[in-house]
C-alpha cells in the first residue's frame, strides 16, 4: 500500500527555514564560530524575504498596501547593514504569523466542510418519457426531478407527485422528517428519507436556499478580521511615519545600526503575530467546545454583543428525539410495550424508528427478530414479532388497524411526538418522544446576562407553541 506524504505548503517551508536558520546559528555562535552565524541567519531570512516580497508585489498589483511592507523594509534593512540575527528574529515572527493565520483558516474550513459536501452536484430529470442525470446548473424552474430516498434536494421547488418525508435538520435544526403531500414546498438541501418522489423545480440551482447559505459560508471564510483591515486602513500613514523616523534617526546619528533599530521596533509585531495567536487560540478553544466560529471577524465581533439570539434544536435542547415517556394500557407493560415496538421498528428506517431501537438497546432490551413487515412511507409499520400481530405509527394510522373504536384521544404536549402501538387489533399504548432541554440551560443564561448580555431572544422555525413551551421558565425577552 502506498502511503500518500502530507502536503507541504510554502508557508510550512519558510517557517521550518526561518527556526532552523536561526536556530543553528544560535548553536554555531555558541560552539565559538564566527563566519557561520551569519551564513545561516541570512539563510533562514531569504526565503521568507522573498516569499514577502512577492505576495507585496501581488498586493500592490490589487491596489492593497499593507503593513507586511514594514517587515520586509526592516528585513532588508537588518540583512544590508549586517544585522543578521535581528534580520532572521523578525523572519521568525513573520513565518510564524502566516502559518498561524493559515492553520486557523485551514481548522475553519475543515468545520464547515460538511456543509459545503452536502450540496449536491447532478439531478434525475424527467424527459421523454425517462430520466437522465444533468448538473445543476442546466436545470430551469418547471423542470420534473426524481429525489429518491437519501438524496438531497437540488433545488428549491414543489412535491409533484408522491409523499416526501423530509430531513430538514441543515436547514432548520429540527431533529424530526416532516412530511410533505403534493403541491407544498421543498427547499433545495433537504434530505429525503422516505420512498422516491417527484419535484417541480421553481428556482435555478443557483438561486435556492442551499446556495445562499453556501455562499454565506465562502463569504464568512473569505472576511479578513476587522483589526487586521483597520490596520490596513491607516497602512499607507504608518509606513511613512516608520521611513521618515528611520531616516531621521540615520540623518541625526549618522548610524544605520540606529535606523534599522527604527525599523525592527516598528514592525508591527501585534499584527503579525499576536493577532494571529489570539485568533487560533480562541477558535481551538471554541472548537474544543463544539463551537463554530466562522473566522477572526465573528470571533472579534464578540466582545461587543448585547443581543443574543438562539436557535431551539442543538442549541437550548439535545437537538434529537428521544423518548421521554411511555404510557402503556393495562394489556402490557411499559418495558414489554417499548419491546415489542423497537423488535418491529428494526426494520424500518425511519428517525423516530431508529430512535426507539437506539432507547431500547441503550436499556438493555432484548429485541426480537420481526417478519411479514410492511411499512407505509411517513405513516408507520406492521408486521410479526413474537406471533403478535403489531401495528406501530402515528395515531391515526395505527388506529386505522384497530379492531374496535379505541376511545378519547389523549393530549400531547407541544414538541413531543406520539408513536402509537396496536397489538392483535387492540390499543396497547404510546411511546412519546420529544427533544428535551439540555441540562444548565437556565444557569447559563443567568450567566451569560452577567457577562453583559442585555436581551435574550428565541429564535426557531418551530410551530408558536411548541417554542412557547420550550421557553417557559427560562426567562427570555422574546
Amino acid at each position: 500500500m502506498v502511503r500518500a506524504f502530507p502536503r507541504i505548503s510554502a508557508r510550512d517551508l519558510q517557517l521550518a527555514l526561518a527556526i532552523i536558520g536561526l536556530g543553528s546559528g544560535l548553536v554555531v555562535m555558541a560552539l565559538g564560530a564566527t563566519a557561520w552565524p551569519a551564513r545561516l541567519w541570512i539563510a533562514g531570512t531569504l526565503p521568507v524575504l522573498m516569499g514577502l516580497l512577492w505576495e507585496i508585489v501581488t498586493s500592490l498589483r490589487r491596489g492593497e498596501i499593507g503593513l507586511d511592507i514594514v517587515a520586509a523594509l526592516s528585513m532588508t534593512a537588518a540583512l544590508a547593514f549586517g544585522e543578521h540575527l535581528a534580520a532572521a528574529v523578525v523572519a521568525l515572527m513573520y513565518a510564524s504569523g502566516q502559518y498561524l493565520e493559515s492553520f486557523a483558516e485551514a481548522r475553519a474550513q475543515r468545520e464547515m466542510t460538511a456543509l459545503l459536501a452536502r450540496a449536491p452536484q447532478s439531478a434525475l430529470r424527467h424527459r421523454n418519457g425517462g430520466l437522465e442525470q444533468v448538473a445543476l446548473d442546466v436545470i430551469l424552474p418547471g423542470d420534473l426531478l426524481m429525489i429518491r430516498r437519501g438524496d438531497v434536494a437540488p433545488v428549491d421547488g414543489v412535491v409533484a407527485s408522491g409523499v416526501a418525508l423530509l430531513d430538514q435538520s441543515t436547514l432548520t435544526g429540527e431533529p424530526l422528517p416532516v412530511k410533505r403531500g403534493v403541491g407544498t414546498t421543498v427547499l433545495s438541501g433537504s434530505v429525503n428519507v422516505g420512498d422516491a418522489f417527484d419535484l417541480t423545480a421553481e428556482r435555478r440551482a443557483v438561486d435556492s436556499a442551499l446556495a445562499a447559505i453556501v455562499r454565506m459560508v465562502e463569504g464568512a471564510r473569505r472576511a479578513r478580521a476587522p483589526m487586521a483591515r483597520l490596520a490596513d486602513r491607516f497602512a499607507l500613514l504608518f509606513l511613512g511615519v516608520t521611513v521618515a523616523l528611520a531616516s531621521a534617526t540615520w540623518v541625526l546619528t549618522s548610524d544605520p545600526t540606529r535606523a534599522v533599530a527604527v525599523l525592527v521596533v516598528a514592525t508591527p509585531c501585534p499584527l503579525i503575530l499576536a493577532v494571529p495567536v489570539a485568533l487560533v487560540a480562541g477558535m481551538s478553544r471554541a472548537a474544543g467546545r463544539g463551537i463554530l466560529v466562522k473566522g477572526g471577524k465573528a470571533l472579534e465581533t464578540l466582545a461587543r454583543i448585547r443581543v443574543l439570539v438562539l436557535d431551539k434544536t442543538g442549541t437550548l435542547t439535545s437537538g434529537r428525539a428521544r423518548l421521554v415517556e411511555i404510557r402503556a394500557t393495562s394489556a402490557v407493560s411499559a418495558s414489554e410495550l417499548l419491546r415489542l415496538a423497537a423488535s418491529l421498528d428494526q426494520a424500518s428506517k425511519h428517525v423516530v424508528a431508529e430512535a426507539l431501537v437506539a432507547e431500547a438497546e441503550a436499556r438493555g432490551v432484548r429485541l426480537s427478530i420481526p417478519s411479514a413487515v410492511v411499512e407505509t412511507p411517513g405513516e408507520g409499520v406492521e408486521g410479526i414479532v413474537d406471533g403478535r400481530r403489531l401495528v406501530v405509527g402515528g395515531r391515526a394510522f395505527v388506529r386505522a388497524s384497530l379492531s374496535s373504536p379505541s376511545g378519547a384521544k389523549i393530549a400531547r404536549e407541544p414538541g413531543e411526538v406520539a408513536v402509537a402501538v396496536a397489538v392483535d387489533g387492540q390499543p396497547a399504548g404510546e411511546l412519546i418522544l420529544a427533544d428535551a432541554l439540555r441540562k444548565g440551560v437556565a444557569p447559563l443564561l443567568a450567566a451569560l446576562r452577567h457577562a453583559g448580555i442585555e436581551r435574550i431572544v428565541l429564535a426557531t422555525g418551530d410551530r408558536h407553541d411548541i417554542a412557547h413551551s420550550v421557553a417557559a421558565g427560562l426567562g427570555l425577552d422574546a
